[in-house]
C-alpha cells in the first residue's frame, strides 16, 4: 500500500515542510487548513484571506479542505467523515458552525457522480469538534483539519 500526497502553493507547506493532505489505502487526512492567499508576493509574509471575517475564513478553509480530498481520488465532501475545526475567538465559535453547517452539514446532499439522479444523492455529514486554541498568525481565526474515507 503507497502513500500519495498533495501539495498547494501555500507558503507555510514550504516554509514548516509539510504536505497539504496524505492518502493511504482509502484514508485521506487534510492537514490543518487556514484562509491564506496561495499566491502571496515573492518573500512577503504569507496573507491572511477575509481578515476579521471567521465564517468567511472557515468556508474558505473548507473548500480547500474539499479540493485536496478531490486531488487524491475522494469523490468530495460525501467522503469527509471527520472535521477538526480549531479557532481563535471563543465569540466566532457560532459563524464557524455555520459555515461549517453551510459547507458540510448534514441534511446537505453531494451527487456522487456527473448525473445527478435521485439514486447518485449522497448524503453528507460528519463527525466535528471545535477547540478555541491560538492559532500561528493572530489574522487566522479558524483552522481545519479533515479526515476522509474514499470509496475506490
Amino acid at each position: 500500500m503507497s502513500k500519495q500526497c498533495y501539495a498547494t502553493s501555500s507558503p507555510y507547506e514550504e516554509i514548516i515542510g509539510y504536505y497539504r493532505a496524505v492518502r493511504h489505502g482509502q484514508h485521506i487526512f487534510v492537514s490543518g487548513t487556514t484562509a491564506v492567499d496561495p499566491k502571496p508576493s515573492t518573500g512577503a509574509v504569507p496573507q491572511i484571506l477575509f481578515p476579521g471575517d471567521a465564517k468567511q475564513q472557515t468556508r474558505v478553509a473548507l473548500q480547500e479542505c474539499i479540493k485536496a480530498v478531490r486531488a487524491l481520488g475522494g469523490r468530495g465532501p460525501e467522503d469527509i467523515v471527520r472535521v477538526k475545526m480549531f479557532v481563535s475567538r471563543r465569540e466566532d465559535c457560532l459563524a464557524v458552525g455555520e459555515a461549517f453547517r453551510e459547507v458540510l452539514g448534514k441534511g446537505n446532499n453531494a451527487s456522487s457522480s456527473s448525473s445527478s439522479s435521485s439514486s447518485d444523492v449522497v448524503p453528507m455529514g460528519a463527525a466535528a469538534t471545535m477547540l478555541v486554541v491560538p492559532l500561528l498568525d493572530p489574522e487566522m481565526l479558524v483552522e481545519v483539519e479533515v479526515d476522509a474515507v474514499a470509496v475506490d
